[in-house]
């Protein structure tokens, strides 16, 4: 499997047949990036990883459908998309990545709601159970095309959207932040890229809502000291570690999710954000290219963290362990940190200026 070409590995999940198949597949090259892990990080492999990701969800689907199919359902009765979310949406995901996904699909003439929502809730246990054998984890909050919520007509996304900004309690600005990384990764773009044009054309009308956004996005802290210190786990099994995901990741992503909302950027990934804010002029030179450095750091630090095989399922806490936090690692993370309590800093001020400007 060494010797095999990021071409003859798509190739193999294409023509895959079955979810076991492509399970083989899949250990035997989680296999080989962990051994690219052990040298020097290259931005590549993250893309590399993401390929797979993909590659390996769109053929589920495929399968999915033609099991369907095969049961008598026949094909899809309308467009459709299947939607990745959370880190997956931002092609951000590392080898043990969990689900986070949903279902949107368009409206038809022909068929009752009751026969479309049969077909794709069949449609959508298809799928969860094809990526439960490849080892891919639900997401703890559910944020899965399983659940009802996730799984909507694009009318029925957009009301309940809309919903969501109309009381924007803590759960429903989730949700919302959820949602906004939303990408289509098997189907119809028209139908994401139309959800996700009524989200940001909301928000440009009614830019106080920036104000619960931002709440939300400053809730996880940069776990920097204010004497520049690490602040390590201090208890159980993670002791001494560094909560990477936590302490520098997301709340990275968050702020460039943030910005990129302000400016009506509709791109997921947040290194395209980041590269599109630049672009618009919406921040300097400058500032793009300190985000961009320490994003890259806290995504090659988050693919050291270990990981473990559990019930079948590829998991990690997020952390890295003390004999990890070396010096080396230590400088590195301190720089990513920094950077990243500056970036909280702008984004509250920008979402400030941005909201008195409006009211004037």
């Amino acid at each position: 499997m060494n010797h095999l070409s990021m071409e003859q590995i798509l190739e193999r999940i294409y023509l895959s047949e079955q979810f076991e198949e492509m399970r083989i597949t899949r250990d035997q090259v989680h296999e080989m990036f962990r051994e690219h892990l052990l040298f020097p990080y290259r931005s590549e492999l993250g893309q590399q990883i993401n390929q797979v990701h993909d590659a390996l969800i769109h053929r589920t689907t495929q399968i999915a459908e033609h099991l369907l199919e095969d049961e008598g359902y026949g094909k899809p009765p309308v467009a459709y998309a299947f939607i990745l979310l959370g880190s997956g949406g931002r092609r951000e995901q590392t080898l043990w990545s969990d689900q986070d996904n949903g279902i949107i699909y368009g409206d038809s003439e022909t068929h009752t709601q009751d026969e479309l929502d049969l077909y794709f809730d069949k449609l959508a246990s298809y799928i969860i159970r094809g990526l439960d054998v490849l080892g891919y984890p639900p997401c703890e909050g559910n944020v899965i095309s399983s659940n009802p919520q996730w799984r909507k007509s694009l009318q029925g996304y957009t009301e309940m959207m809309i919903s969501w900004f109309m009381e924007p309690d803590w759960e429903n600005v989730r949700y919302l932040l959820i949602l906004a990384d939303m990408r289509c990764m098997y189907g119809s773009e028209v139908l994401v890229k139309k959800l996700k044009q009524s989200f940001i054309d909301y928000v440009q009308e009614h830019p106080e809502l920036l104000r619960y956004l931002l709440s939300n996005t400053l809730h996880h802290k940069i776990s920097l000291g204010i004497f520049s210190h690490l602040i390590t786990e201090r208890y159980g099994e993670d002791a001494g570690g560094f909560d990477i995901k936590y302490g520098a990741y997301i709340p990275i992503v968050n702020g460039i999710r943030l910005l990129a909302i302000q400016a009506g950027i509709l791109a997921t990934s947040t290194i395209e954000r980041i590269k599109q804010l630049k672009v618009t002029g919406f921040v300097s030179e400058q500032l793009a290219h300190d985000w961009e450095m320490a994003f890259t750091i806290a995504l090659k630090l988050r693919d050291l963290t270990p990981f473990q095989l559990e019930e079948e399922k590829y998991t990690t806490r997020g952390k890295l362990t003390a004999e990890q936090l070396n010096k080396e690692i230590r400088l590195e993370l301190k720089q990513c940190l920094r950077t990243g309590i500056q970036l909280q800093k702008y984004v509250s001020k920008s979402i400030d200026l941005h909201i008195e400007r409006e009211k004037r």
